[in-house]
């Protein structure tokens, strides 16, 4: 039997890095587990900067892909058409990775309790990525 898996994959344009060490920082159980850059493959050894070519963060045990893209073939802005949905474990981490992420972002809804969920938010954060952390 093959096993299907489907991974979240976040391209920016050249915010990547930044991005990364910000969820690492501010969400429970998150680890950057990869980060090359396009100036040390061989491919790309002429680009500057510090633009991801291959990212990878560990939220929670799921894996979000990263990647930025060379100025000249930007990529378009996110969209709160697609979102990650976090689930939270206590109420204090709900509020403590609410608080991180509408900081400088938005507030889209919440947060606010929903049928059978305590809390749950919709905010798109200072990167233009949409989150929907939840308490059950």
């Amino acid at each position: 039997m093959v096993k299907s898996k489907v991974t979240p994959f976040i391209t920016l344009n050249g915010k990547a890095k930044e991005a990364m060490d910000f969820y690492a920082r501010v969400l429970p159980e998150t680890r950057i587990t990869r980060m090359d850059f396009y100036k040390d493959s061989p491919d790309f050894s002429d680009i500057e900067g510090e633009l991801v070519l291959y990212g990878a963060l560990s939220i929670k045990g799921a894996e979000v892909f990263f990647l930025d893209m060379q100025e000249q073939y930007s990529a378009p802005e996110p969209t709160w058409a697609y979102s990650l949905y976090l689930d939270c474990d206590t109420e204090q981490e709900f509020d403590q990775i609410f608080v991180a992420l509408s900081e400088t972002g938005s507030v889209m809804m919440g947060p606010e309790s929903v049928g059978n969920i305590r809390k749950c938010a919709w905010i798109t954060d200072k990167f233009g990525i949409t989150w929907q952390p939840v308490w059950e």
